[in-house]
């Protein structure tokens, strides 16, 4: 990794069929031994479940659900004087967005059910509606930094 310059960021193309730069991304990350059309196909399913379930726009499913997860502060390991303290950081946009879709994942496949695209539905479901795992996940890095907050003075 160069010590002066950091590489430019690559831009994720968005997917075909919703031209979504969230699907592409959840796709990608789900992926498995470069099988993308295996990942893309159980995103598709997801969707469509998604979208009889709850007869709404599964775009919109999608993307409440990154919200809802998306966290706005976490806690970062800092060494001060031969310890280490748990320093409460704001999150950046984009890594909030990366944590909120591997949280998701995370979760849905550690989900019981039938197979992954009805596991990643019923997910992405609970997620938009405020409840569920992933939620949870959020909750509980925003209370480990609330517990934090007097080492915040280390940032």
């Amino acid at each position: 990794m160069p010590r002066r310059k950091s590489p430019p960021k690559r831009q994720t193309p968005p997917d075909n069929k919703y031209n979504s730069l969230y699907v592409a991304m959840i796709v990608n990350r789900m992926m498995y031994g470069g099988k993308k059309s295996t990942a893309q196909h159980i995103m598709y399913t997801a969707m469509d479940v998604i979208e009889e379930k709850t007869k709404r726009n599964p775009l919109e499913v999608l993307e409440q659900a990154l919200r809802n997860v998306t966290p706005a502060i976490e806690v970062k390991p800092m060494r001060v004087g031969g310890a280490t303290y748990q320093v409460p950081v704001e999150v950046a946009h984009e890594r909030g967005v990366t944590l909120a879709m591997r949280w998701l994942l995370e979760n849905a496949r550690s989900r019981g059910g039938r197979n992954m695209a009805e596991k990643l539905a019923n997910e992405l479901m609970d997620a938009a509606n405020g409840q569920g795992n992933s939620i949870k996940k959020k909750d509980d890095t925003h209370r480990m930094a609330e517990a934090n907050r007097a080492f915040a003075h280390f940032r």
